[in-house]
């Protein structure tokens, strides 16, 4: 039996090969494997990531044994960190912004010397939420459909659906439901004129 042929990202600048264990769904965007220089993930699917969802520039997946990260389709991730033995679970449409991490533990601990433990918890991301620059999310961290992170609230709860959340620690400061048209069925066009 032959080991599958090494994948290579195209235009990649590291020389290094697509982890095994990675899953990139069509017309999705990973700006490069240097994405995963401290990955040690030996679950079958380490990291997978949805159709359609860019991953972009300084993205890390520093994933111990155990860790495993999905993001669904239609993402943005600009640049976050997933430092994690533990499981990561994003949904569809949602927006990751600078810096944010995902972590199992409130010190970070550098690789070669990081002994991976169990998290307590998982993280979880609704479809639809927006998480802002440096927040940080640990273990037990679940954001509700539409759930808004303000920039550096550092999160570890059960946040509702389209609550939004701020501070360190974070607390609930509002919500966001989706504006919904009364009486008629809205388009684009029937408001603005647009036709996209």
């Amino acid at each position: 039996m032959t080991a599958p042929a090494a994948r290579h990202l195209p235009d990649d600048w590291w020389p290094e090969p697509l982890p095994a264990n990675v899953e990139i769904g069509d017309r999705s965007h990973l700006y490069s494997t240097y994405a995963f220089l401290h990955y040690r993930s030996v679950r079958p699917v380490g990291v997978r990531i949805g159709h359609d969802t860019g991953v972009y520039d300084g993205t890390v997946f520093e994933l111990g044994p155990d860790g495993e990260v999905t993001i669904g389709h239609w993402g943005t991730v600009v640049a976050p960190v997933f430092a994690t033995n533990g499981t990561v679970e994003i949904g569809d449409h949602a927006f990751i912004s600078h810096d944010v991490f995902f972590l199992d533990d409130e010190a970070a601990v550098p690789p070669p010397d990081r002994s991976w433990r169990t998290p307590s918890g998982a993280i979880t991301v609704g479809d639809a939420c927006w998480i802002g620059t440096r927040a940080i999310l640990l273990p037990g961290a679940h954001l509700g459909e539409g759930a808004i992170v303000g920039a550096s609230s550092v999160v570890d709860f059960a946040v509702p659906d389209f609550a939004v959340v701020a501070g360190n620690p974070a607390r609930i400061i509002g919500s966001a439901p989706p504006s919904r048209k009364v009486g008629r069925t809205w388009t684009p066009s029937s408001d603005s004129g647009s036709s996209c």
